[in-house]
């Protein structure tokens, strides 16, 4: 080779070297020396550019190319230099023939953007892609003899545009919209079917415990979801599984599936070659150990399956995994709802049901009750007439309550309406206010009524105004102690306004936003009563929308609050109905100021002497002295009668804080207090006395409308002696009185000390001074010896301890201890047997109930003195709430009703203890 053919190629890099050391002549080329100029010039500007370039020159297309295009033809280089184009890119001629044939015959340039070729570069037919640009090149002459292609590879470019459409697609299907999970699937494979390039078949596995299920395939037109199975048993896959790579991936193992075309005989690609390989990817899920699912994927037949490749795939897995979780979480949070909606329509028409057959005993309550206050041919007398008024006025406040309920069920429910009438509203208004004015005045209040006459007549339902109005004067009484209410009427263009506004206590910024919501009651808020069912703002604001209106509120804390009813005259000037008025109106009004006067009633402050005439002719207890505390003037004046009836001195206040007081300046026998009453409830009057030890000892009994087991035994474990639930037999409130009474006059004549809270929580170190009987350990429990004697007496006859483990066994070895121990000092079998029960109770509870003991163990103590036992149980933890399960809702009340129980909790732990006779006293 001459010097000047190697010059020619000197710059070309690795591909020159190999043109260099070719043989041209035995190419259609010819010898080196022998070509033209302008070719020399070709293949110099092709060797000396960095971007890919291809010289097809001549007849036969002959291929000269620079280093940059060699890496685009992968395994045909360097055989195709010097040859035919049309034999080196056969696979893809009947795509580059038309570009080149064009280039050549028309002089002209051309460029095509994302070129897609078939490509047999890696042993595999290859889907490609390549920008291409063909010119035309000239020989000497300026002839066109050849062409000129310049070319860039942007395979990766579009195939990984493409995968991203794809998986944002997928992204959109994750939203959590869909239906159901089986929907989503659907869906899923639906846009995955959509991209057979990169997909060619897809099937979407659900794990159901042991079980995968198949969601949905790709395919199945063709007939192809015959061949992927089912159902998968986890435990037993059986052989199509393991094929598919099913169970390996639902364990969390990636799978490659080699063997694809011997099972599905599947055409994929842009030229319709079989898929050979397929991919079983585990589904994440939030437990990492166990997939949500399993996708089974095919790979193209035509892309490598290279690291690009796969992490697509991965992140195919990922987006079909929160596709289907948030689809299972729309799901799951939609049948809460449905549930929740059907458990609201079930109590919305419970509410109903009930109010009606509510109507019909109320409907003869009332009415005799009504005509034996209205008939004069046979008078009451005082006494009973006063309690035929109570029962009057309380059964209509039921009735009040029940066409409440009545009314928010219908609400709720979609079916009440507006019985609309054509209304003068400032009289309307005005007169219904005035029905509050004695109400009003008699609270020291000044009530203000501003409600001047409207430019024309408004259309509305009477009844439903009368509702409103009632409400938010009732609301603004009960909350307001000084100052005033004001009501007033105004109008604009566009609505008219009712705007009731108080000097009361106001409402906080965080219950505000609540504040319409039903049952919600403002925690803590002082009021006139805490009688109240918490709809009565709800009603307000659902009645408002009825009417086409709405309610708002503005309101500070100390200063008052200010609720508006706006009904915009579109909604007020509605057609009206005719016909006649439905009845009720006006009894909204007037239940509500007969409640609000039972608020204002206070009591006298003074004892309610007994009445010698009715009461027992001969009484140990005459002369008891009663504390009731009660913030339902009908219930004090029930419960004072009744009492004074027995006998006794009662002192009726309405509530905790008025009855502490009074206890600090005369001790009384008894308090019976109720539980929910303003400034302090029943409960923290309990916590009051207990915690005093000049009161500690002193009898509570607490009377409660809270039935259950949880109030009860909240109540007991606070210290009360009894509690008792509303509605009660007279005769068995008089007989609990009467025995608690007894059984603190017995502990003092026992004891004249009286035994503090402090001696019964920890009972001092006693020594027997009589001998006292050798006691066994029993199982795994230890007898404590003896201590030094007690200053009250309790001990003299015995005093011995054991220490059980806190376990369920504990209470059947401490029967059996204690029933061998005071079965020696011939106590009385009943009362033995009172003793045990109750002991037992208060052990169970010491097991059940402590939380996180210091020590996990459970102490009981017996004691004997002279015509006295005390069985003190003592456990080492915090006290928590008793489950469910193992609440038999009767330990409390069996423990009160076999003994004088007392309860002491600190931070070291709880004791009970429990005092009986010997003697029983039947």
């Amino acid at each position: 080779m001459t010097r000047p053919s190697i010059d020619l190629f000197s710059d070309g890099g690795d591909t020159g070297r190999l043109m260099a050391e070719l043989d041209w002549a035995r190419t259609p080329l010819g010898p080196v020396s022998g070509w033209p100029q302008s070719l020399r010039a070709a293949v110099r500007l092709v060797l000396s550019s960095r971007y890919p370039m291809l010289l097809l020159w001549g007849d036969d297309f002959s291929q000269l190319y620079n280093d940059a295009y060699s890496t685009l033809i992968g395994d045909k280089h360097p055989a195709a230099l010097g040859n035919d184009v049309r034999v080196t890119l056969a696979e893809g001629w009947d795509v580059l023939a038309p570009l080149i044939e064009q280039a050549m015959a028309t002089g002209v340039a051309s460029w095509v953007p994302a070129l897609q070729l078939l490509l047999e570069r890696a042993g595999y037919r290859e889907e490609a892609y390549f920008s291409v640009s063909h010119a035309p090149a000239r020989d000497d002459e300026g002839r066109t003899v050849g062409v000129f292609t310049v070319c860039s590879e942007v395979t990766e470019q579009v195939v990984g545009e493409r995968r991203l459409r794809l998986l944002r697609d997928l992204s959109v299907l994750g939203d959590g919209r869909t239906v159901d999970v089986d929907a989503t699937a659907a869906r899923l494979i639906d846009t995955i079917d959509s991209h057979p390039l990169d997909v060619p078949f897809a099937a979407i596995y659900r794990r159901d415990g042991a079980v995968l299920r198949r969601l949905a395939c790709t395919g199945g037109d063709q007939g192809h979801e015959g061949s992927l199975p089912d159902t998968v048993e986890l435990a037993d896959p059986g052989p199509v599984a393991y094929a598919w790579g099913l169970p390996d991936a639902a364990e969390g193992r990636p799978t490659q599936v080699t063997d694809v075309a011997d099972r599905l005989p599947l055409p994929a690609g842009p030229w319709g070659d079989l898929v050979r390989t397929a991919l079983a990817l585990p589904l994440p899920s939030g437990d990492e150990d166990q997939p949500l699912g399993v996708l089974l994927a095919g790979v193209s037949p035509s892309r490598g399956l290279d690291e690009a490749y796969r992490s697509f795939n991965q992140l195919l897995a990922q987006q079909i995994s929160v596709a289907l979780r948030n689809a299972q979480e729309y799901e799951e949070e939609r049948r809460r709802v449905e549930a929740l909606a059907e458990l609201d329509r079930v109590k919305t028409d419970f509410f109903a049901n009930v109010s009606h057959e509510f109507r019909t005993p109320l409907t003869l309550m009332l009415g005799p009750l009504a005509d034996a206050l209205t008939d004069a041919t046979a008078p009451l007398a005082p006494v009973q007439r006063e309690r035929v008024e109570t029962a009057w006025r309380n059964a209509t406040r039921l009735l009040t309550l029940v066409n409440s309920l009545l009314t928010f069920s219908s609400l709720e429910a979609g079916r009440a309406r507006s019985d609309a009438r054509a209304v003068d509203l400032s009289a309307l208004t005005t007169e219904l206010a005035g029905v509050f004015r004695a109400a009003v005045e008699r609270a020291g209040l000044t009530l203000e009524v501003a409600c001047p006459p409207l430019p024309r007549p408004v259309t509305i339902d009477p009844v439903n105004w009368e509702r409103i109005v009632t409400n938010l004067l009732s609301n603004a009484l009960k909350y307001t102690f000084i100052g005033r209410i004001r009501v007033a009427l105004d109008t604009d263009d566009e609505e008219v306004r009712l705007t009731v506004s108080d000097t009361g206590i106001g409402i906080g910024d965080q219950d505000l936003p609540k504040l319409f919501e039903r049952f919600h009651r403002v925690r803590g808020a002082r009021s006139r009563s805490h009688e109240g069912t918490g709809i009565g703002l709800a009603l307000v604001h659902e009645l408002a929308r009825l009417e086409g209106g709405e309610v708002r509120v503005a309101s500070r804390v100390g200063v008052g609050s200010t609720f508006t009813v706006a009904l915009p005259w579109s909604a007020a000037r509605r057609t009206a109905l005719t016909g006649p008025l439905v009845d009720g109106r006006g009894d909204a009004a007037r239940a509500a100021v007969e409640e609000a006067m039972g608020w204002l009633a206070e009591p006298d402050g003074g004892v309610t002497e007994p009445d010698r005439r009715i009461g027992p002719a001969v009484d140990e207890l005459a002369g008891s002295r009663i504390m009731v505390a009660d913030d339902n003037s009908d219930m004090r004046a029930y419960l004072t009668r009744l009492l004074t009836g027995q006998g006794w001195r009662v002192r009726a206040v309405t509530d905790g804080r008025q009855a502490l007081d009074e206890i600090h300046r005369e001790r009384p026998d008894l308090v019976l207090t109720d539980v929910m009453m303003p400034v302090m409830d029943g409960f923290d009057l309990l916590r009051s006395l207990r915690a005093d030890p000049a009161t500690r000892a002193l009898p509570v009994l607490v009377l409660s409308a809270r039935a259950g087991g949880e109030a009860s035994v909240e109540g007991l474990s606070l210290g009360a002696d009894d509690y008792l639930v509303k509605p009660f037999a007279a005769t068995e409130l008089i007989a609990r009185i009467r025995a608690a009474i007894r059984r603190a006059r017995d502990r003092i004549a026992a004891n004249p000390a009286t035994l503090d809270a402090a001696s019964a929580t920890q009972p001092a170190e006693v020594t027997a001074t009589a001998p006292a009987p050798t006691v066994e350990p029993v199982g795994d429990t230890s007898v404590v010896p003896a201590a030094p004697a007690d200053r009250n007496g309790l001990g003299d006859v015995l005093d011995v301890r054991w220490t059980y483990p806190s376990a369920p066994t504990s209470a059947a070895m401490m029967r059996r201890d204690v029933r061998r121990t005071l079965g020696d000092l011939d106590v009385d079998p009943d009362v033995l047997e009172d003793l045990l029960l109750a002991a037992s109770e208060a052990v169970n509870n010491a097991v059940e109930h402590a939380q996180q003991p210091s020590r996990p163990e459970v102490r009981v103590r017996v004691q004997v003195g002279v015509g006295l036992v005390r069985v003190s149980v003592r456990d080492f933890g915090t006290w928590r709430d008793r489950r469910p399960a193992m609440d038999r809702g009767r330990g409390a009340l069996l423990m009160n009703a076999y003994g004088d129980v007392r309860l002491v909790s600190t931070v070291e732990g709880t004791t009970v203890t429990i005092e009986r006779r010997l003697a029983d006293p039947a």
